[in-house]
């Protein structure tokens, strides 16, 4: 009796686990998936951005020229990061493209 109970235990776990590996393999992100995307490439350009602004402030508080460090570091910081966040998109669409073409290569 238990030895039946415990063979229709592991066959439960067997199929959930399966289907969890299925549905791994479909390749459908979810929701939280694209958002956490999202936010990691919004943090690629903001913390860039921000870390020149403020090193900009500090250099023109310390070292008040005919030049405005500000702004141009504020730029200089953007292009960094928009730069960094290019890289990761494109890092990740290689990723998807190759995870594809094993799996088609597997279908066949």
């Amino acid at each position: 009796m238990a030895a039946d109970r415990d063979k229709s235990l592991a066959a439960q776990v067997g199929a959930k686990a399966d289907r969890k590996r299925r549905a791994r393999r479909s390749g459908e992100p979810g929701v939280w998936t694209g958002l956490g995307a999202m936010g990691l490439i919004g943090w690629s350009v903001v913390v860039p951005t921000l870390l020149g602004a403020a090193l900009g402030i500090w250099l023109d508080a310390h070292d008040p020229g005919r030049h405005r460090w500000t702004l141009a570091l504020l730029v200089a910081g953007l292009v960094l990061g928009c730069a960094n966040a290019w890289h990761w998109v494109a890092q990740a669409d290689r990723a998807m493209r190759k995870e594809n073409e094993d799996r088609s290569d597997a279908d066949e």
